[in-house]
């Protein structure tokens, strides 16, 4: 019997509608798997192609933040917010992307004493209090990352995607998502010849 990935039924993918069909295969192609949090948001087609639009728009694209300090928000906040999928999928394209097989076991335990910049700790600082108290929220919030050159666009960028990796978390829990075996050694080792 093949292990269950989540709480809900995952549709095959031929089933599928062909543009989230042809998403997965091209993700397959690129990570030689399907990480699971494709096939258990499959089940609800409409909210995939949502969900993954707004995934793309803000960590995909260029900007005051690269993409490993995306990756460090999402980290910080996912273990804060105790989801293990999120934690460990994201923690493996930290890992890749920053080229510190490290530095996302340190996030994911404690930013406060990981090996980051302080301009990335203000940032991380400010991604967990959007996602766990945003209602805190004040200018003196705003003046501290100014202090470090952050942006409002860089600002808006830590706090929506702190918002929606909150979503994506409870989410996870909610399904009981599993993490794929194959992000656990994700960048921890350099790759071969």
């Amino acid at each position: 019997m093949a292990e269950q990935l989540n709480r809900f039924p995952t549709p095959s993918l031929d089933k599928l509608p062909q543009d989230i069909r042809s998403r997965i295969l091209a993700v397959q192609e690129k990570s030689g798997f399907v990480p699971n949090v494709f096939l258990t948001l499959a089940y609800r087609p409409d909210e995939f192609r949502a969900f993954f639009a707004y995934h793309d728009a803000l960590m995909e694209k260029d900007g005051g933040l690269s993409k490993a300090e995306r990756e460090m928000i999402v980290v910080a906040t996912s273990a804060a917010n105790q989801c293990q999928y999120c934690v460990i999928a994201h923690g493996a394209i930290l890992r890749i992307r920053a080229k510190n097989p490290l530095i996302a076991d340190q996030i994911a335990t404690n930013y406060r004493k990981a090996d980051i910049t302080p301009r990335q700790r203000a940032m991380l600082d400010f991604a967990m209090k959007v996602s766990r108290s945003a209602e805190e929220v004040s200018e003196d919030d705003f003046a501290a990352l100014a202090t470090h050159g952050f942006s409002n666009d860089d600002v808006w960028d830590i706090a929506a995607i702190s918002a929606f990796f909150a979503l994506s978390n409870r989410m996870a829990n909610v399904t009981a998502m599993r993490p794929n075996d194959e992000f656990y050694l994700m960048g921890r080792l350099p790759k071969g010849d």
